[in-house]
């Protein structure tokens, strides 16, 4: 199932906040793989484009964007003392991935690669 309605909200202080995590996930069919791994987590997931996803929980809020080549771009907030917690749901894919956490002034300040 890569569609849910049961996982947390954003927390509020996280509303509005700009982006500051970008990754993309490799050697990915489609978007759907990843929203599932995020709802077998615990997550939310609705469908926000014909092929793209917005997963959902109380410290964050993510784009899942399939490009051509089979990778799949993720964009959003995090909270950034949980930016383990995010790379451990993406462990799950079995799939080769990369996160980028920025601060504010859009400076890289993590990268994991897995």
């Amino acid at each position: 199932m890569d569609i849910s309605d049961d996982g947390q909200s954003l927390d509020p202080r996280w509303i509005g906040v700009s982006n500051n995590i970008a990754g993309v996930v490799q050697d990915c069919p489609d978007g759907s793989a990843v929203a599932a791994a995020f709802v077998r987590a615990g997550w939310s997931s609705r469908s926000s484009s014909w092929s793209g996803y917005e997963v959902e929980t109380g410290w964050a809020q993510i784009e899942l964007d399939p490009v051509e080549g089979r990778e799949v771009l993720l964009n959003g907030v995090v909270a950034p003392q949980r930016l383990d917690d995010l790379a451990s749901v993406l462990r799950r894919l079995s799939h080769g991935f990369v996160l980028e956490l920025y601060d504010d002034s859009g400076a890289l300040v993590q990268e994991i690669r897995a």
